[in-house]
């Protein structure tokens, strides 16, 4: 019996080409789209979850009353100090610190940016398996060096890579004493390179306590209970950090943080590590939800259509002595191995395309066909989709009276038009959404790119201080590009518009509370580089000798917080209380600009001449960006000989500071075209059966005088009906959740009705387009060809 109904099935499938056609197709980019984002969602979920010891992994917080946040970074001495005031609660503690090197062996040199500098535990803590070397002491000596297996190949190529010396910042020998597996995608930390802290003992900026050196992971003993080790933290930050946090007035805690939920927690700014957002996950989520049931219906509504040309075979049968649960199944069974077929397809096009979605991604994403969860997802597709969009229709189909369905006049009745109606609905309300939310969130990204942040990014390069050289040579970096006709100035800065800045304590005049400001740490030629507006006061100038010690300038908003009119906060003294430094003076008070994410408020700024520069900005003057980057080279490699030159321009920095934003905006977009196409695939399965149905009855009207407009009106008219009364469905929500969306931005575009109107001109066009086609042909057609056939 089984073999029979598939041969039946087949046969059903072969004969009606273009229905199956249009079922497989819509299912097989349903399915396709539902396995990226489940890959994607099970990547995310299982973030630090292969670490074997990873449910007593926590990672040390350290947080501010004053600053409302929590920063993952702590100084070095923490680690031994929580290994020796809590023996018995904490059984390891590993210190990382994240970092640049340049690597060099031979005629080769590389300028690595995950170099990982940890405690000679970290393969022992962590589950990242060693290939080659041993765990417990490939990072024993400050001379050793373990390398992940891709950085291994790209050094030494085939060739056994243990034993092999490599060169740390042209003075530093190392010798590979381990190889580990490459870093999976659904972990945090990334690295290529890692070499022992042990390098840093005797460095005195390490073992000071009052710094920001790296993280700090422990593991605990698994009968310890989080929380009420916590509770023993503020005596243990009282007895080494009591004199610093009586000194700059502040108060310091301690927490800990699980390591599966360091992903997703919400301090992810102030790190370098790997993080998620779980809205996006959810909101990836609910579009497979979404897309998978435009395809349900899809399938439901052309099957259903197709019930009155089957008709006579069900009432065959049943006089024949089929039972209705046999016939049910039979029409199930057609359904199921549409979906099998699709899913098959499916299963090609994912390896097509996986190296597409990676790239979009921005990480590898790697698909296991011996895994469990993929085949458990196909199942669950095939049971929800086979068996439950393919019941509906089976049940319509083995309900046929035989009597009526042999004469040929059983008709689907008003009921069944008003459900394929609403499954219409249901879809392109889906479609229009999609439509808003993409067309909401191009706008916003658009208006944030463009909008005037108050300082000139044009023609500015930025150079990373990233090397020891170029930091002490950095004097004759800038006096060498002051002098070339191409450049029009340069500073040197704690970090450029969009990057990092530090939030410091300190003390101002008339002021009883301790203000935090963001603190930028730049030369005199700051103001004048970023083309920044002094409104009171003046910039630093080098008439001023005093100024490098005694001058600072502070922004608009920070004169406002502080109760101040610019005028009046010029000359009041501050003191930064976390740099131990005498007074300052406010010399000058410039106009805000947006020197963080636009998802942020402008806070207060304070601008010192202090040496602490971490990038370069380079301005050049107008159309000489080709001769200024020569420029910019040959300067950098007489400061930096050894190392690779690296920049950037201070104008993309946009792309970077919205990166997961615009990669959202790319793939929701994507996900929103292909939910239309599939909509409108199910549009045109429905307007070619309709037309297909009433081919008499345009036969016969256009013998009475109709014109081809008039019958192409009547044909599209009723198909566009759920069209429009889905538009007006999709609208408020569409509104609703985008306006929740865009509370992410301080800065954002309002919900224009203009975005809306153009929605729904969009769908009515694509929808008018799809049903057109097959207006324009059933109109065309010969009358007589058709009402010969009566």
């Amino acid at each position: 019996m089984l073999n029979n109904y598939l041969k039946i099935a087949w046969r059903n499938l072969y004969k009606n080409k273009v229905f199956s056609l249009i079922h497989i197709l819509g299912l097989t980019i349903g399915i396709t789209v539902c396995m990226m984002i489940f890959l994607f969602i099970m990547n995310e979920f299982s973030m630090d979850r292969f670490h074997q010891k990873g449910k007593n992994i926590y990672r040390v917080m350290r947080s501010a009353e004053a600053f409302k946040i929590k920063v993952p970074y702590l100084s070095g001495p923490y680690a031994p100090a929580l290994l020796n005031d809590f023996p018995t609660e904490i059984k390891k503690a590993v210190r990382v610190m994240t970092s640049q090197k340049l690597i060099s062996f031979g005629n080769h040199a590389f300028n690595e940016k995950k170099v990982y500098v940890v405690d000679s535990d970290f393969f022992s803590l962590f589950t990242f398996p060693l290939i080659k070397g041993d765990a417990h002491t490939a990072l024993k000596d400050p001379g050793n060096v373990v390398l992940t297996e891709s950085t291994a190949k790209k050094y030494f190529g085939d060739e056994d890579p243990m034993g092999k010396v490599i060169e740390m910042d042209k003075h530093q020998p190392l010798k590979v004493t381990g190889v580990a597996k490459d870093v999976p995608s659904n972990s945090h930390l990334n690295f290529d390179l890692v070499i022992p802290i042990s390098n840093y003992f005797k460095e005195n900026w390490f073992n000071e306590w009052i710094n920001n050196n790296g993280f700090t992971y422990v593991l605990l003993d698994e009968h310890v209970n989080p929380a009420d080790l916590e509770k023993r933290f503020p005596a243990f930050m009282e007895k080494y950090m009591g004199k610093d946090m009586a000194r700059i007035q502040a108060h310091f805690d301690l927490s800990l943080t699980p390591l599966n939920a360091i992903y997703f927690e919400d301090s992810s700014s102030f790190d370098d590590v790997k993080h998620g957002d779980k809205s996006v996950v959810y909101i990836f989520l609910s579009i497979a939800v979404l897309i998978l049931v435009i395809a349900c219906i899809n399938f439901m509504n052309l099957s259903t259509v197709r019930a009155v040309e089957r008709s006579k075979e069900v009432g065959l049968r049943k006089v024949l002595g089929a039972l209705r649960n046999h016939l049910m199944w039979q029409f199930i069974g057609e359904s199921v191995l549409l979906t099998v077929i699709s899913c098959g397809f499916s299963m090609l096009l994912l390896m097509l395309l996986m190296p597409w979605y990676n790239n979009l991604l921005g990480y590898s994403l790697s698909v296991s066909w011996t895994a469990w969860p993929i085949y458990l997802f196909l199942i669950g597709v095939i049971v929800a989709v086979g068996f439950l969009a393919g019941s509906y229709p089976a049940f319509i189909l083995s309900g046929f009276s035989p009597i009526q369905a042999l004469k040929g006049k059983f008709k689907l009745g008003k009921g069944g038009a008003m459900f394929r109606q609403g499954l219409v609905v249901l879809q392109f309300s889906i479609s229009v959404f999609l439509i808003v939310g993409t067309l909401i969130i191009n706008n916003q990204m658009s208006y944030v790119k463009n909008k005037d942040l108050g300082y000139d990014k044009e023609q500015s390069v930025v150079v990373p201080v990233s090397s020891d050289d170029l930091y002490r040579n950095l004097n004759l970096f800038k006096t060498e590009l002051k002098s070339n006709s191409n450049v029009a100035s340069v500073s040197l800065m704690s970090g450029e518009p969009g990057g990092f800045y530090d939030i410091h304590s300190f003390e101002v005049e008339g002021q009883q509370d301790v203000f935090k400001p963001n603190t930028e740490f730049a030369d005199f030629d700051f103001v004048k580089t970023l083309g920044l507006k002094v409104i009171a006061g003046r910039d630093f100038s080098a008439q001023y000798p005093t100024d490098s010690t005694n001058a600072i300038l502070i922004n608009r908003t920070a004169a406002t917080k502080l109760g101040f009119t610019p005028e009046q906060a010029i000359g009041k003294w501050v003191k930064n209380n976390m740099r131990d430094e005498s007074r300052r003076r406010i010399v000058g008070v410039i106009e805000d600009y947006n020197f963080l994410s636009l998802k942020e408020n402008i806070n207060a700024l304070f601008i010192s001449p202090v040496e602490d520069w971490r990038v370069v900005v380079i301005k050049l003057k107008p159309g000489r960006i080709q001769n200024g980057l020569g420029v910019i080279k040959d300067a950098y490699r007489k400061a930096a000989p050894v190392y690779p030159f690296e920049y950037s321009f201070l104008n993309q920095k946009f792309d970077t500071v919205y990166k997961e934003d615009l990669r959202q905006q790319t793939i929701l977009s994507i996900f929103s075209g292909l939910a239309i196409f599939i909509a409108c695939l199910g549009l045109f399965g429905l307007s070619l059966f309709t037309a297909a149905k009433r081919t008499k009855e345009i036969g016969v009207r256009k013998v009475l005088g109709s014109s081809v407009h008039n019958i192409m009106l009547l044909l599209s008219k009723d198909m566009l009906k759920p069209v429009l009364i889905a538009t007006f469905i999709a609208m408020p929500i569409g509104y609703y959740c985008m306006d929740k969306w865009l509370q992410n931005f301080v800065y954002r575009t309002p919900l224009h009705w203009w975005i809306f109107m153009l929605a729904a001109m969009i769908t009515f066009g694509i929808a008018i387009l799809t049903v057109s086609f097959q207006s324009i042909k059933a109109a065309r057609a010969n009358p007589v060809k058709s009402l010969r056939s009566e």
